[in-house]
């Protein structure tokens, strides 16, 4: 892949994000964040020791919950229409190409990202219910990484006993990812050493669930992006950063309820080229 390409791919990750963080209110930093973690934004990725693909790494089970709930809001109605429930309970969809073409969807940075938001959304009430307070990207992440029910029990069990081994709660977690759950040594991690190793990876996105994730004004956090280490930047246009900088703006305030989502998906094409700059500063 040539340095064109992988900038490309880079740009339509984080923009793929942005737009799902916008539209849902979870934090640009803790979408981004775990998109790291879990894929390296690597969006064709695919776990060894799970069904986990795509740039969230979602499991089939978890993938098909989400498509179930939300596919119909993003265009998905084939897909949320395909999946049904087993006598057991298990999520199922009977055709098998469908199925396969359902799970595809996983490998889609722009469908990936908005199931990834919603998810967060829709765990977000209840963690904050079972815990108490308000919940932090690193809890959301738990939820993501163990489920909601596990997230559950993982969080309350780590506020009334931190040092327990999280292995011992989480034995079929740990044998599928045994880098998080055990020390070079082979000692167990404890609840609080998984949930600190877990809050250092997202980092800017650990502690931001909600809005309002970077403590800067849209405006002032826009212009320090736009920096560009000094350089004025005009385009072919005759756009400069200004022109950037007021779309950037927009899509911030979109992030804090300010404006409508819309008005970020319709830059033109080189203030996209200088907006892209301020996200590309954004994701470090």
């Amino acid at each position: 892949m040539t340095v064109n390409a992988i900038t490309a791919n880079a740009g339509r990750i984080q923009s793929a994000i942005q737009r799902a963080a916008a539209r849902t209110g979870i934090d640009f930093d803790y979408l981004l964040g775990q998109a790291k973690v879990e894929s390296g934004l690597n969006a064709t990725a695919s776990a060894t020791t799970s069904s986990a693909r795509g740039l969230y790494q979602f499991v089939e089970q978890s993938w098909l919950s989400v498509m179930k709930q939300h596919g119909s809001e993003y265009g998905l109605g084939w897909a949320a229409g395909a999946i049904g429930r087993t006598a057991s309970g298990k999520l199922s969809v009977s055709d098998p190409a469908t199925k396969q073409a359902i799970l595809a969807l996983r490998n889609d940075p722009e469908i990936a990202a908005a199931m990834a938001a919603e998810h967060a959304s829709d765990n977000k009430d209840a963690l904050e219910s079972a815990t108490g307070r308000t919940a932090t990207g690193t809890d959301l992440y738990m939820a993501h990484f163990l489920g909601l029910g596990g997230a559950r029990r993982f969080l309350t069990n780590m506020q009334n006993n931190p040092d327990a081994s999280a292995a011992s709660l989480f034995p079929a977690a740990a044998r599928a990812n045994r880098s998080v759950f055990y020390n070079g040594d082979g000692s167990a991690r404890s609840l609080s050493d998984v949930y600190q190793r877990f809050a250092s990876k997202l980092g800017d996105g650990a502690g931001n669930a909600g809005n309002g994730g970077n403590s800067l004004p849209p405006m002032q956090f826009a212009a320090q992006a736009l920096d560009l280490d000094g350089a004025t930047v005009v385009t072919g246009a005759n756009q400069t950063a200004s022109d950037a900088l007021s779309w950037a703006s927009n899509a911030l305030g979109a992030r804090s309820g300010q404006t409508q989502a819309a008005s970020l998906l319709r830059p033109t094409p080189d203030t996209a080229r200088l907006a892209y700059m301020m996200l590309a500063r954004m994701g470090g």
